[in-house]
């Protein structure tokens, strides 16, 4: 096999994620656990399967800037969707302004992201106690979110979340009102 030394580069670049269930990314990964001194991903993988299957868990997983830590979730996820689990995953950064955020923000990042999730393989979270949160938050922002009776929970957060994303003063309101 004849190496695309371009490619080979790209796929070295630290602030690009390999998504190892892609072959063309596949060929370029490079299982560092001996490296690193443990099988980290097959522990988590192992906690979530086997030790916890029906319980939640809370992992957290670190490292510096280009170690591989979004590569090796998404080998998880991967592994994990072909065993039957519904996994989520999304890009902090993606998703959240890294300038100005706060422990609210990543809270309605990931309601989001989950009801998104959800949603997509057509299970729709509708409860009540949502729809009269975003009244209560439209009222107390004095702002109008025009979110409708059926909206799902990602809409009604994404209307919400846009609506105060070039507002600091609204942002901050926001945070305080659900703090």
């Amino acid at each position: 096999m004849k190496l695309d030394l371009v490619r080979f580069f790209q796929a070295c670049n630290p602030s690009k994620t390999l998504v190892v269930s892609k072959p063309e990314d596949r060929q370029y990964y490079i299982d560092f656990s001996k490296v690193r001194g443990a099988k980290i991903i097959e522990e988590l993988g192992r906690t979530i399967t086997r030790l916890s299957p029906e319980q939640p868990t809370c992992q957290l997983f670190t490292g510096h800037i280009g170690c591989g830590k979004s590569t090796e979730l998404l080998r998880l996820k991967a592994e994990l969707e072909q065993q039957g689990f519904h996994v989520v995953y999304f890009e902090s950064s993606q998703s959240l302004d890294m300038a100005d955020i706060d422990v609210t923000d990543i809270l309605l990042a990931v309601a989001r992201e989950v009801s998104q999730s959800l949603e997509a393989i057509k299970i729709n979270l509708k409860p009540g106690y949502f729809k009269n949160l975003f009244t209560e938050i439209s009222e107390f922002l004095q702002t109008p979110l025009d979110i409708g009776v059926e909206a799902e929970l990602s809409v009604g957060i994404a209307k919400i979340t846009a609506k105060t994303k070039d507002s600091p003063k609204l942002r901050g309101q926001l945070r305080q009102y659900l703090e």
